[in-house]
């Protein structure tokens, strides 16, 4: 192995920068083909992992939903408009270190899962990454801002409305 990359990995245009990013982007792109191929078991089960796995607002058996709801998505459709940002915030959000991204990852999920849950409509199941995305664009959002990182609000603003712009 060759020498640690120069610089600080959170400090935009170090070379430890650049080698985080690519470390981050290369998980991620191996992340989303595990989210095809859940929703292929979903699509081959009738959508049965939907209905076993997603958020159902207000029902104590829905609480699952917080957890598996974030990797099931109700048609192929719905993972391509989820995958393409999901890649880009994760990477952003990994490439500041893979703790913090579990960390970040679990409370996003808590968060925006038990808000869903709680607000949801009821009577209907509820599956997608959205909460996750909106969650990473937010994080990088408000860490951009505290630490006056403008490359981290830059993405963030980018990603949100490239979001915005391709699930309409």
């Amino acid at each position: 192995m060759g020498p640690e990359p120069s610089g600080d990995a959170n400090r935009f245009g170090t070379v430890a920068f650049y080698a985080a990013l690519g470390k981050a982007f290369v998980t991620m792109c191996a992340i989303i083909p595990v989210l095809f191929l859940v929703e292929l078991l979903d699509f081959a089960t009738g959508h049965q992992l939907d209905q076993l796995g997603g958020l159902r607002p207000r029902e104590p058996d829905g609480l699952d939903g917080i957890i598996f709801a974030p990797l099931l998505h109700g048609s192929f459709a719905h993972l391509y408009g989820n995958s393409v940002p999901l890649l880009l915030t994760g990477t952003f959000v990994l490439a500041t270190g893979g703790k913090r991204f579990l960390w970040v990852t679990g409370l996003i999920a808590l968060v925006s899962g038990l808000g869903t849950w709680l607000t949801g409509p009821p009577h209907s199941v509820i599956v997608g990454a959205s909460g996750i995305v909106f969650g990473y664009l937010g994080y990088l959002l408000v860490r951009g801002v505290v630490e006056r990182n403008w490359w981290s609000i830059a993405v963030s603003v980018l990603i949100g409305l490239l979001f915005g712009w391709t699930s309409r």
